[in-house]
């Protein structure tokens, strides 16, 4: 089947030529000219900026955690059915296409972009806050431990219960859910340039439902938009990385955690991301994702093997178990006592993975021709979300031990930050453990700043893949200095608020797409 034309619309049409740019006008202008205000003002009126923030972060987690927690279910739901409908048999880029890269590769690209950096600053820090602590509740069993899980129908009140709850809780939030929204986004992306031959912008996707609409000012909104859910999202996990490597710095070598040391590392991090982005997606990104991969495999294995391994290999069993069991409760919305976990755990993530789902969508989307419908849900969905379980398990579970065990008073007390580096150094190897961690986050700061910046290029010179490099650059450089922006107007406060701000309009806009992709699909299959 050969590529079919919906519209008359052609790529770039609608692009201007200022200083050897190929950009998008006005989706371009208006997009760059709104962040470069932004990192101004926000620098110029930092403690307002901070107290700013703050305020947004609460608002928008407590009045519409419901639309987030809706939003989700429907995404998972959705992406579920398409595996087992005659739809899944649909192939992206019609009957003929051939995959452009390995199941190695690809996946090996999807996951480094999609979770690379959150899941080595969460890996220990999650499970151990969960650990009957910081669920939000405010009852206390006799032991201490915290008991507002007790309405999702399981006992916390025992050291066990707690464990298997924290561990449960952490999956959930690395699981099904945010795999789903990064599914919906890719799939509708891949399937509307490859099969219908439009431009791959996250407009395009919306034509069946708004026609000719689609390249006018609505469709200008909604490229906007995805170029300030990615950039924002993308800083917030840049923020993370920064911070989590400078205080694995900090522990090893005494490197002072200062604002400026701080601003110094997101520029020389961004740096090698400006190198990547140059090179381009096959020689650049491509390459570097899979050596993440076998780095990010090293670090999981060595811990798997100084670390309890029984405990932890037994344990990523029982997680799945307990997973399965409490994902009813973890989904409702409805009646839940322990709002403080849902809003500021869960709303929170399912803000930052909408945020970043116009990024990853669209990269997932560039890489995967000539895959069916079936074949790609089910790889984006279900492989990501066990490699993310087991990743969780073996980090969470060696903290978790470590814990249980008594004694590791300095690892509860510990920064968010600095969780897996005090973890470590109960193992044999501990400082080459912390040395290959830290390069870790560094190298998944790489390539989420570099394949985040081929994606942004893409949507602001209208759908092209081939613009500018000069334009690449510009991106990737103020991606770095919204990083820098927000961890000084207001530290991870500040990230996580624009994360979550720039999510929620996002998550309206996910839903209708659940919508144009059933309507694309139905018709493809006649």
């Amino acid at each position: 089947m050969s590529e079919k034309k919906e519209t008359d619309y052609e790529v770039g049409q609608d692009n201007v030529q200022v200083l050897g740019l190929d950009i998008h006008n006005p989706v371009f202008a208006i997009s760059g000219l709104t962040i470069v205000a932004f990192v101004f003002f926000s620098l110029v009126f930092r403690e307002q900026a901070g107290e700013f923030f703050g305020w947004l972060r609460v608002a928008l987690t407590s009045r519409f955690d419901w639309v987030f927690m809706i939003a989700c279910n429907i995404f998972v739901v959705f992406s579920l059915l398409l595996i087992v409908t005659p739809y899944g048999s649909i192939r992206l880029g019609g009957a003929d296409a051939k995959p452009d890269y390995s199941y190695a590769g690809w996946i090996s690209m999807l996951f480094a972009a999609g979770m690379g950096i959150g899941l080595v600053f969460w890996g220990v820090a999650e499970p151990i806050s969960h650990y009957g602590a910081s669920l939000g509740g405010v009852a206390t069993g006799e032991d201490g431990l915290r008991t507002d899980w007790a309405p999702l129908g399981a006992a916390a009140d025992n050291p066990q219960g707690a464990r298997d709850l924290a561990m449960a809780a952490t999956i959930f939030h690395w699981g099904l859910h945010p795999w789903a929204i990064y599914a919906v986004v890719a799939l509708a992306l891949a399937f509307f340039s490859f099969n219908k031959g439009l431009p791959l912008t996250m407009r395009s996707v919306f034509y069946p439902i708004f026609g000719e609409a689609t390249w006018g000012p609505l469709g200008h909104i909604i490229d906007v938009l995805a170029v300030f859910a990615t950039i924002f999202g993308l800083a917030t996990s840049l923020g993370l990385g920064a911070t989590q490597a400078l205080a694995g710095l900090n522990y090893l070598f005494g490197v002072p955690v200062t604002d400026g040391m701080k601003v110094l590392l997101i520029i020389i991090i961004t740096a090698f991301a400006l190198v990547s982005v140059v090179a381009g997606l096959d020689k650049g990104v491509k390459r570097l994702s899979e050596a993440n991969m076998m780095l990010a495999a090293a670090l999981l294995v060595l811990v798997l093997i100084v670390g309890p391994t029984i405990a932890i290999l037994s344990g990523f069993f029982t997680n799945l178990v307990d997973y399965a069991v409490q994902l009813p409760a973890l989904s409702n919305w409805i009646g839940r006592e322990d709002t403080n976990f849902m809003q500021g755990w869960t709303t929170f993530y399912w803000a930052w993975w909408i945020s970043w789902s116009p990024f990853v969508g669209m990269f997932i989307a560039r890489i995967s021709r000539g895959r069916t419908v079936r074949e790609f849900v089910t790889c984006v969905l279900l492989i990501p979300t066990l490699v993310g379980a087991l990743w969780m398990s073996v980090f969470g579970n060696a903290g978790l031990e470590q814990v249980m065990a008594g004694g590791a008073d300095a690892l509860q007390e510990a920064g968010l930050e600095l969780k897996m580096f005090v973890m470590f150094e109960a193992f044999p190897m501990s400082s080459l453990l912390s040395l290959v961690g830290i390069i870790l986050v560094v190298v998944f700061f790489v390539t989420s700043s570099d394949s985040g910046s081929l994606v942004i290029d893409t949507i602001t010179a209208g759908g092209k893949t081939n613009a500018p490099t000069a334009q690449r650059v510009f991106w990737c450089i103020l991606e770095g200095a919204i990083a820098i922006v927000l961890l000084l107007g207001g530290g991870l406060g500040a990230l996580q608020a624009a994360a979550i701000a720039t999510g929620f309009p996002f998550a309206i806009i996910l839903v209708l797409m659940c919508v144009s992709i059933f309507i694309g699909l139905s018709r493809e299959k006649r």
